[in-house]
């Protein structure tokens, strides 16, 4: 690629076009003050110490925002240059009356007490005891400049300290760079915080309470601060021995962050500027919700034995062999087929290997499973239908690039943040978007049209679009031609769902669609982003299929900015499944009943496989309450007794089990029901990787060992080794070889080549830069297929017992079944309870007013909840999440499945609200 080559302080210097001269002055090593500068920000050159000589030049430009040339000398630190910043300097701290005694004590090198010192200077953030850890880039600009004194007078103001959850507003220790404002905007795409107009005075800067305000709470403004006047309380005093980069454990994004660690604990959180998807921005999960959890005294550190109905503490050695002797007794009195393991998407992907493995190789059986099946097993099985690979077609990154997204079944900006701020960049950029959402999300007012169907009519409105364009020549005839079959079949379905037809199953009005359908087809790059409200219904893998249908129709797969892109719920959904933990799969997708397949395993493990595929995670509950199935269970790190569906139905099950083991972090409704508890291993204490939404395979590295002594991929080693089958490894690292050995997806994947980017599968090859962007002039299966479907109503509907419709989803703050987040006071602060979203309309035909505690009902359970009133809402939909234990949502959602993925309908079922009587 073309270079501009530049000289800064002698120093020969290489930079890509479009690099300011400050960009360049850093990458020469070269120091300049900046102090309204910020890398993720537009510079504005307003504090005027970035100033700079260059030759040729009768002016000293600001280097922030001065474009690097070919050939410029530039000069960034002449005796002229330091006088006139140092002048600056006084100017700014005058104007902005900034505490100095930090910025000029004698006793900053040796001083060792902050506390005595903020005892006679309250406002002192200097020195190493500032909250910024050395990181305050005011004093660091104030010692490069020399500046010894300030000449002009002064006045503290005293202003009071406001505390919002997670972090402290000082504005006595503001110097108006406005970098938090312009984060906030320019970023984030919030704009919660303003500068007041008279801010000498008043020195104030957003609402007096940020909880008073639409703020999300991601800590963008804290991190970009340069004084400390925004701090994280909880890091204040801590200075980090050491930091670790690895993987955040929440959502399917992938987003890298930056462990500080002091003694063995994790005492800072950051986002890491060099992660490929995030790019040194966090939601508020990963920024603020994982610290205190690490170290929550709820931890379970020591196996926990059930005697006389009591848990009691054992020894590892006792657990693993009650275990082990268990599982033994099970296999041999009842067959193999009677033991079943529940692997984990919040675990990496060599741990799900071994769980996988364990049931394979050791239990003798195909009964393993994982969360995926109730969120996203329709992606693996439509996509694959389709394009012949069941996994994102296209990067993260690529999002901004489209000329169009559809986002359909997805509440991007709370569910995945990270991936909404690159929507909302799109939007900034004039990206068109379509949003289908049964729910008024943020991103509606963003969008061009918003198609606010009925929850469980995906096919009629996707069929509605595919048949406007069809009948007005939008089609890619070109494309069809060339890389598609079963066209002539698929049309005919689509012939029978006019946009007329459509609009009266979705109640979405036909112009609307046929906006849509033409905005979608008259985009050279349109991108299609989903998530669960595509794929938590009967209809899941067949809804699945009609968006691979219509970006097949138009030509929008197989290059870049196009596309489907489901978004995943956990950290590692994606890799969990890529790891085998499927019951019809071994890794990478290759079946248990291909011979072939199976006598590769079954030479590299040296052990007979079962042929047949196992039983799902919802077979195995569904015959566990018939009294048949599964005896003995494992399950890692998974909370099916709040998480699944018809919770009364589940926990009916988990009774109904001989012997239940659960590894685990937390008390959960599951652990509940074990036989034997085993501590695992948090994320922060692991090696290994995990696989995001986007193919990406990211290095995960532990910072602190693990707090119950064994990590997890130990744990399932030696449950299978005292089950008499040798499974010895020394590092994680061992583990992922012998998955690239046995799965081509991985051929080439190694922890010695995952460096901070990761690696997108297929990497077939150790020479292979990996896949950004699937199906290039061919797809995985050759030619890809179209797939006909027909609308199916969801299996329960309004009736006058049930009017209303639950649908449900996470918030923002919240995690799955909240065992995580629900520990963080900061998220509590926040979002302390759950509550039920109805329509004004609903609500008043109903009598109930907003926080009003209400009883709601379906044929299966009920819950108390207080109601929330909210235009979010359409009339005759209502909407919950399942993060709360106090409100198990899952007591009233229906249990029914879809015929091909087995997943659940959690997104439609009747429920009935009512006011409770005084």
């Amino acid at each position: 690629m073309y270079e501009i080559t530049l000289t800064i302080d002698g120093r020969e210097v290489a930079v890509p076009p479009g690099a300011t001269i400050l960009d360049a002055a850093r990458k020469a090593g070269s120091y300049v003050p900046a102090l309204c500068h910020h890398p993720d920000l537009k510079p504005i050159g307003s504090c005027k110490l970035c100033i700079v000589a260059v030759e040729g030049l009768d002016h000293h430009p600001t280097s922030c925002n001065t474009p690097a040339e070919e050939g410029m000398v530039v000069e960034t630190r002449t005796g002229e240059l330091q006088e006139m910043r140092r002048h600056t300097l006084e100017i700014l701290l005058a104007l902005t009356n900034h505490p100095i005694s930090c910025l000029f004590c004698d006793r900053k090198d040796e001083c060792t007490d902050l506390r005595e010192c903020m005892r006679k200077f309250p406002v002192t953030v200097g020195c190493k005891y500032c909250p910024q850890d050395g990181r305050c880039e005011l004093q660091q600009a104030v010692e490069f400049v020399g500046l010894e004194k300030v000449r002009y007078q002064l006045s503290f103001r005293n202003m009071p300290v406001l505390r919002e959850p997670f972090f402290d507003r000082n504005y006595n220790l503001c110097i108006m760079c406005s970098r938090c404002v312009r984060v906030c905007a320019e970023v984030r795409g919030e704009g919660v915080l303003k500068s007041n107009p008279d801010f000498h005075r008043m020195h104030w800067i957003g609402p007096p309470s940020l909880m008073d305000s639409d703020c999300k709470f991601c800590g963008a403004c804290v991190d970009v601060c340069p004084t400390g006047a925004l701090s994280v309380r909880s890091e204040k005093w801590i200075r980090p021995e050491r930091t670790v980069s690895t993987v955040c454990p929440y959502c399917g994004v992938g987003c890298r962050m930056t462990l500080g660690v002091e003694d063995e604990r994790i005492v800072s959180i950051a986002p890491d500027r060099e992660g490929p998807v995030n790019r040194g921005q966090l939601c508020v999960k990963g920024r603020f919700g994982l610290d205190e959890i690490v170290h929550h005294p709820d931890r379970i550190t020591t196996p926990l034995i059930r005697r006389n109905g009591r848990f009691e503490e054992a020894t590892w050695e006792e657990a693993l062999d009650l275990v082990a002797r268990r599982f033994s007794e099970i296999k041999d009195e009842y067959g193999p087929d009677t033991l079943g393991a529940l692997s984990s998407s919040r675990c990496t992907n060599e741990e799900n290997y071994l769980v996988q493995k364990l049931a394979r190789a050791v239990f003798g059986t195909n009964n393993v499973d994982n969360c995926a099946r109730v969120c996203h097993a329709p992606s693996v099985t439509g996509l694959a239908s389709c394009f012949g690979s069941g996994a994102a077609t296209n990067s993260f990154d690529q999002i901004e690039d489209a000329d169009l997204l559809f986002i359909i079944g997805s509440n991007t900006t709370e569910a995945h943040p990270i991936v909404g701020l690159k929507v909302i960049a799109a939007a900034k950029k004039g990206v068109e978007i379509i949003v289908a959402d049964p729910r008024k999300i943020e991103l509606v007012d963003r969008a061009k049209v918003w198609l606010n169907l009925r929850p469980g009519t995906n096919i009629a409105l996707l069929n509605g679009m595919m048949n406007v364009i069809l009948r007005e020549g939008l089609e890619d005839r070109e494309f069809i031609a060339s890389r598609t079959e079963g066209f002539e079949e698929f049309r005919k379905v689509v012939d029978g769902y006019t946009p007329e037809r459509a609009a009266e199953i979705t109640g979405v009005p036909a112009g609307d669609i046929i906006e849509a359908a033409r905005l979608y087809a008259g985009a050279d790059k349109a991108m299609i982003i989903y998530s669960l409200g595509m794929t938590e219904h009967v209809t899941g893998t067949a809804n699945v299929m009609s968006l691979g249908n219509l970006a097949m129709l138009t030509g929008n797969v197989g290059r870049r900015s196009t596309g489907v892109m489901p978004l995943r719920g956990q950290n590692n959904v994606q890799g969990a499944c890529d790891m085998g933990a499927l019951p019809n799969n071994y890794v990478g997708y290759q079946p248990v009943t291909d011979p072939k397949a199976r006598s590769k395993f079954e030479e590299a493990w040296r052990v007979r496989l079962p042929a047949d595929p196992g039983l799902t995670s919802t077979e195995m509950m569904e015959r566990l309450a018939e009294g048949r199935g599964v005896r003995g269970l494992y399950i890692l790190g998974e909370d099916v007794a709040q998480t699944e569906p018809d919770t009364n139905r589940v926990r009916s099950s988990l009774e109904a089990l001989e012997f239940l083991v659960v590894q685990e972090i937390f008390p959960t409704e599951t652990t509940k029901y074990a036989d034997v508890i085993l501590p695992a291993a948090s994320f922060a204490e692991c090696d290994g990787t995990f696989t995001n939404g986007e193919r990406r395979i990211q290095r995960v590295n532990r910072a602190i060992p693990p707090l119950c002594g064994l990590a997890n991929w130990e744990t399932i080693s030696r449950i299978a080794e005292k089950m008499g089958y040798p499974m010895k490894y020394s590092h994680p690292s061992e583990i992922m070889e012998e998955i690239s050995s046995l799965a081509p997806l991985f051929g080439g994947v190694s922890f010695d080549r995952l460096d901070l980017r990761g690696l997108q599968w297929p990497c077939p090859s150790i020479d292979h830069p990996g896949t950004e962007t699937m199906h290039l002039g061919c797809f995985s299966r050759g030619l890809g297929k179209f797939n006909g479907a027909k609308h199916r109503p969801p299996a329960e509907e309004p009736d006058p017992d049930y009017p209303l419709i639950l649908t449900t989803g996470r918030r923002r703050e919240h995690y799955n079944c909240g065992s995580m987040t629900r520990r963080s006071k900061g998220i509590m602060w926040i979002w302390p309870e759950e509550t039920i979203e109805m329509s004004p309309a609903d609500a008043k035909d109903l009598g109930v007013e907003d926080g009003e505690t209400v009883l709601v009902s379906s044929r299966r359970g009920e819950v108390r909840v207080k109601a929330r009133v909210t235009e979010k809402s359409s009339r005759g939909v209502a909407f919950m999440s399942f993060h709360y234990q106090d409100v198990l949502t899952n007591l009233l959602t229906n249990a029914a499945l879809d015929p091909q993925a087995k997943t659940p309908e959690y997104k439609a079922c009747a429920i009935r609200v009512e006011k409770i009587p005084t």
